[in-house]
């Protein structure tokens, strides 16, 4: 049964028969990607399960073989930008539509000093935000021409912050080489970055049939964080009180899965759509929202989503 808190998916998207849709959801192979994808094959959708460990994905996906949709498992890592575009170039060469694109991979690097992609961003952020902003683009062309397209990003509470420490992103300072490092202040920043980027897609694709959205799903029990020493404190820390901060995947996964397939959703193309959390620091947050308005206003400000595109632009090779 749902914890009563949770936002449950409205029942009519489960009943959707998804035969003839395909879908992109990365990071698939666990947690809310593992689950998001699980209940579009099961409405008969094709599911193209992005994950970086190839192996790790097609054994987690076993089991979806008896399902009345289709799946296959293919490799991107989205810390290194040349694995991006390997993956849309395979992808185009298969397919002429995309029905959904649920980018859903990241995660919190933890450590006192800066791990860097391969490109040379900032863990955090490079995967979390600009690896998945070159796939969108890359595919949006496809996306524009698939009618009733919807676009996903994952997000986190995390990018709230509190009323005493906003986040924001540091369009002078994206790499992280002349801050003191924080993993966390990384992460939620990066989180920030996802939810301007929502914002200004849907501000740009206003005249087309694709919706936008940003995406917190809640504390899911997933591997998100690994297994660095940062995260195995925090899970002991928050132990005795994951009774009402943490949800099963199957849960977490209801507020992408109506993002993807609500008719409601694309009325508010580019908001914020959160599960509830009492990891908010903002109480009138902690129930969520489909969609919420984010208590961080730097997460809405579109001047400032429009100059990180611009600045993103150049810095994945599309300037």
């Amino acid at each position: 049964m749902a914890n009563k808190n949770v936002i449950w998916c409205d029942p009519s998207t489960l009943q959707k028969d998804l035969q003839g849709k395909i879908y992109i959801v990365t990071g698939a192979n666990s947690g809310v990607g593992l689950e998001t994808s699980k209940q579009l094959i099961t409405q008969g959708a094709h599911v193209i399960m992005a994950c970086r460990r190839v192996d790790a994905g097609l054994l987690a996906a076993e089991s979806f073989l008896s399902l009345k949709g289709s799946f296959e498992v293919s490799k991107v890592d989205f810390s290194d930008l040349q694995s991006v575009r390997e993956f849309v170039e395979r992808f185009k060469e298969n397919y002429s539509k995309l029905d959904g694109l649920m980018c859903n991979a990241g995660a919190l690097f933890s450590g006192d000093k800066a791990k860097y992609t391969k490109d040379g961003f900032e863990m955090s952020i490079g995967v979390s935000y600009f690896g998945h902003f070159l796939l969108t683009e890359l595919l949006l062309e496809l996306l524009i021409s698939t009618k009733g397209s919807r676009i996903g990003i994952l997000s986190s509470v995390g990018h709230a912050g509190s009323p005493k420490k906003r986040y924001q992103v540091h369009l002078d300072d994206i790499h992280w080489k002349n801050r003191k490092y924080n993993s966390v202040d990384a992460y939620c920043e990066a989180k920030v970055a996802v939810n301007l980027y929502a914002l200004e897609l849907a501000d740009r694709l206003k005249n087309t049939d694709v919706s936008t959205a940003s995406v917190h799903p809640g504390w899911a029990r997933s591997n998100f964080g690994g297994n660095g020493s940062m995260m195995k404190i925090l899970r002991v820390l928050l132990l005795p009180f994951s009774n009402s901060i943490t949800n099963s995947n199957e849960e977490s996964a209801q507020t992408s899965l109506h993002v993807l397939l609500s008719d409601d959703a694309p009325k508010h193309s580019g908001a914020y759509f959160s599960q509830h959390s009492v990891l908010y620091r903002d109480k009138e947050c902690k129930k969520g929202g489909w969609p919420m308005t984010s208590p961080n206003p730097n997460a809405r400000d579109l001047n400032t989503a429009k100059k990180l595109v611009a600045l993103s632009n150049e810095l994945v090779g599309l300037a």
